[in-house]
């Protein structure tokens, strides 16, 4: 059994990608006013808003404990809009060695699909693969659009 592994996913949203990319890659800090049960705060450690290198730090509750993370932003693809965060200290890294989350949003008729990959080692075989986190992240994306699609 391997302990490295990728969960993926898709969500639907009625959004256009480069408004959800945005939301992501420029204002993730807007994230906790838009879905406060899920996201508390997010904080700029290092770099500038929207820049791959930067440092992002965020107060989050998942599955009914609060956690935090630290991630730096690996990439970011304006064209695609994609962007890669890279877990670099925190709560997740109680579990996994390692874990990457990468978030692709592509327009699909008048709104767009949003595809999440996680890539992960986990620290021993007991771990779980992180399809709660992947839940949450796809349950945070719907409710990112219910707010970008208010008029």
């Amino acid at each position: 059994m391997s302990l490295i592994g990728n969960v993926e996913a898709d969500v639907e949203i009625k959004a256009p990608a480069e408004k959800f990319h945005e939301l992501f890659s420029c204002r993730p800090h807007h994230i906790s006013n838009v879905s406060p049960g899920k996201v508390q705060g997010c904080a700029l450690h290092e770099g500038d808003w929207g820049k791959e290198g930067s440092v992002i730090f965020w107060d989050y509750v998942h599955d009914g404990k609060a956690k935090v993370a630290k991630e730096i932003i690996e990439a970011i693809d304006e064209k695609n809009n994609s962007i890669t965060f890279k877990v670099i200290e925190g709560d997740m890294l109680q579990e996994y060695k390692s874990l990457k989350a990468t978030v692709k949003a592509t327009p699909k008729g008048e709104g767009s699909l949003v595809h999440w990959t996680m890539e992960y080692e986990k620290l021993n075989e007991s771990i779980p693969e992180p399809n709660s986190l992947l839940q949450f992240v796809l349950d945070l994306s719907k409710d990112l659009d219910s707010h970008l699609t208010q008029a």
